[in-house]
């Protein structure tokens, strides 16, 4: 029982720190992402969005070895096994620095082609274009050298550091944008080569401060067949169900800039910044939590990983419905307010972005859960194949329909149906009770998310759009979750909790229990 309040006592600290990074840097990027649109025009920031998505093509080999790295250290830590960690962080570089090396070779020759000669670049900016991909290839494989160091932080649940030097580099990204103002150069050449600098110092910091506090961050040349084949296999099979998420988010990204050109892909990177402010509270969240959840299977504690990855899953949905609500509502104004040049169909892609991020926030615990126990195979290959279609069904509704909407529709629908193919496939794994997990994180969440939107939506319906109706929703939207989560969405015994640590925390600033 100790145990379990010591780790429960963990996650909320990891959590508080994380969050108070996420509020810093979330205002820093909502800010940021306004000022580098009106710098560098409508057009220029479609380029970025679309060059940068080529290159995040690539990070579908860096987002498999990633889970790998996390997935080895954290379990390790909880079989206390500091020989093995050692070994498991000195092979993890290792990759790391060859799969680099791979991804340069790959990206100078095939991203180079398909940039200049199969995208809709407008004319003149083809050069600019160059340097941005240039840029953003060499900054990505400095973020993939600094993944073995950033997993030993998480790992470690030492999230206080890594929510520090985050801040840092938020900051330093604000500095970066104002030297866009002054600066007689290129804009958009100007952005990506200082973007490429910092990395290398984010880069220098992760490193430094995993030597001085973690023992096996130091290097040494290991070659160990066993671990070395356990890490791959993992990995390669995640990197098959990383590689059809990729071609469902920059595949289609690809799609949109073909068939409509850089106006609409901008319209998705204003759809993508405000989804990566909103996904970043239950982010942290996860963070906090999926270091537990794998270490509690490692040590065997099966029915508490259960506790997590139902909680996780449900307060993960609920975090986000505090935003997801107000925000789809008043998009409209919301958009205006943030940026004043609002792209065509930002406002649609913003509120159908944010809904499918919701669905899939309910298998986040389940998936953590599935790499805790290293049998991915089956669920990759299926799970991957079925998202994967999502990139053949949006290119045959672009040529039958001419209207990116369809990208959304298909993608909710996909979504929609993973949501249980993923629960489906997890339960034997790892003994999970499918009706006790539907009832209580499906089934309380359908209830309140439908009784939560009820008042807001009449209001919405009744008034027009104004500022005056914008901060009367947030405020009737907040109440209107915060009791239905309250009284619908926890448990008697979760409600009970939750009351009796207000009432404790009140009674300590006030010196009696109310």
């Amino acid at each position: 029982m100790s145990q379990t309040s010591d780790n429960n006592k963990r996650i909320a600290k990891n959590t508080l720190f994380l969050y108070l990074r996420m509020f810093l840097m979330m205002a820093i990027t909502l800010f940021t992402s306004r000022v580098v649109l009106s710098t560098l025009g409508v057009s220029d920031y479609g380029i970025y969005n679309v060059v940068g998505g080529v290159v995040a093509m690539f990070g579908l080999l860096s987002g498999s070895i990633t889970n790998s790295i996390t997935r080895f250290l954290t379990f390790e830590l909880g079989k206390n096994d500091s020989v093995q960690l050692r070994k498991v962080f000195s092979t993890s570089l290792n990759v790391m620095i060859v799969l680099s090396f791979v991804i340069v070779v790959i990206g100078e020759i095939v991203g180079i082609w398909f940039m200049n000669y199969k995208m809709n670049i407008p004319e003149g900016r083809m050069g600019a274009a160059n340097w941005a991909f240039q840029c953003s290839l060499m900054t990505f494989v400095m973020n993939l050298i600094s993944i073995p160091y950033n997993s030993t932080i998480v790992a470690h649940e030492k999230m206080s550091a890594f929510a520090y030097i985050s801040i840092f580099e938020v900051i330093m990204k604000l500095l970066i944008v104002y030297s866009l103002y002054v600066s007689p150069f290129d804009k958009l050449k100007s952005y990506v080569v200082l973007l490429l600098i910092l990395s290398f110092v984010i880069r220098f910091i992760y490193g430094f401060y995993c030597k001085r506090h973690f023992k096996e961050a130091t290097y040494h040349f290991v070659y160990d067949k066993v671990l070395l084949k356990n890490m791959t296999n993992f990995a390669g099979w995640n990197f098959f169900g990383q590689g059809a998420g990729v071609v469902n988010n920059q595949g289609v990204n690809l799609l949109v800039n073909i068939f409509f050109g850089v106006t609409v892909n901008a319209a998705r990177g204003i759809a993508s910044q405000v989804n990566a402010a909103v996904s970043m509270f239950v982010t942290n969240f996860m963070m906090a939590l999926n270091p537990q959840i794998t270490k509690e299977y490692a040590s065997g504690n099966i029915q508490n990983m259960h506790n997590l990855i139902c909680r996780g899953a449900k307060y993960s949905f609920f975090l986000i419905l505090f935003f997801l609500i107000p925000i789809c509502l008043e998009t409209n104004v919301i958009l205006h307010l943030w940026l004043g040049n609002v792209p065509d169909y930002s406002v649609t892609f913003v509120r159908w972005t944010l809904v499918i991020t919701s669905m899939g926030m309910l298998s986040n615990t389940l998936v953590t859960a599935l790499h805790a126990t290293g049998k991915i195979k089956k669920y990759m290959i299926i799970v991957g194949g079925v998202e994967i279609l999502n990139f053949p069904l949006t290119y045959l509704c672009f040529l039958i329909k001419h209207n990116p909407i369809y990208a959304y529709y298909v993608c909710f629908t996909i979504y929609f149906i993973l949501m249980f193919l993923r629960l489906y496939l997890i339960r034997p794994l790892i003994n999970l009770n499918v009706k006790f997990y539907v009832r209580e994180v499906y089934g309380r969440v359908f209830l309140v998310t439908v009784v939560a939107l009820a008042v807001p939506s009449v209001i919405c319906y009744v008034q027009t759009d104004s500022f005056f109706r914008f901060i009367e929703m947030c405020i009737i939207c907040s109440l209107c979750t915060l009791l239905s989560v309250v009284y619908l969405g926890l448990s008697k015994g979760e409600r009970a909790k939750v009351l009796y640590l207000i009432n404790k925390r009140i009674s300590k600033q006030h010196g009696k229990i109310l």
